[in-house]
């Protein structure tokens, strides 16, 4: 199965936004700068990620987007479904009942055998999305990213975000309390 790339940036997004503090807003601009990626294409997929309740868009000299709920309340899944949509991604035509094999349309009452083999593959692998949060991700930062980079990453954020003024908001990642907001 092929995923779009809106999928792979905004995962990251997410693990990015899910690393800050709660309260800070980040312009997708800067998202897009961060990640190499278009500004104008990711403004999108984090328009869909807004519509389906996944980041809140924040007005404002200091606006951009944050996670609309706690890490733990996202999972892969969520995202997934927010940018590529909700349908199955195996569409059985019917092949079955064309060429010269066919018989009676009504003689069909079950499933293609390779239809119903497809949904159940998607459905395990819909069953190992749900089953990975955005908090897992960010939890895997420390381990998964080389220590320089997340460094660079928390100096790059902080400059580009203006937040060296604001010593509250510019704790680094690993020295948060890594408390979840309550709605």
């Amino acid at each position: 199965m092929r995923l779009g790339d809106g999928v792979e940036w905004t995962l990251h997004c997410c693990t990015v936004l899910g690393a800050m503090p709660p309260d800070l807003a980040v312009p997708a601009s800067v998202l897009a700068e961060f990640h190499g990626v278009p500004s104008a294409y990711l403004a999108k997929q984090m328009q869909a990620l807004s519509r389906a309740g996944i980041v809140e868009s924040v007005p404002g000299r200091n606006g951009g987007y944050k996670l609309a709920r706690p890490t733990a309340d996202i999972t892969l899944l969520d995202v997934v479904l927010a940018i590529e949509g909700p349908g199955r991604a195996f569409r059985c035509t019917e092949i079955r009942q064309q060429g010269p094999s066919a018989i009676a349309p009504a003689s069909y009452v079950k499933p293609c055998g390779i239809a119903a083999a497809m949904w159940r593959a998607e459905e395990m692998y819909r069953e190992g999305l749900a089953a990975t949060s955005i908090a897992d991700l960010v939890a895997d930062l420390d381990v998964e990213v080389d220590p320089e980079q997340n460094d660079k990453a928390f100096v790059w954020f902080v400059e580009q975000l203006g937040l060296a003024e604001d010593p509250d908001q510019a704790g680094h990642p690993d020295q948060s309390d890594e408390t979840e907001p309550t709605p």
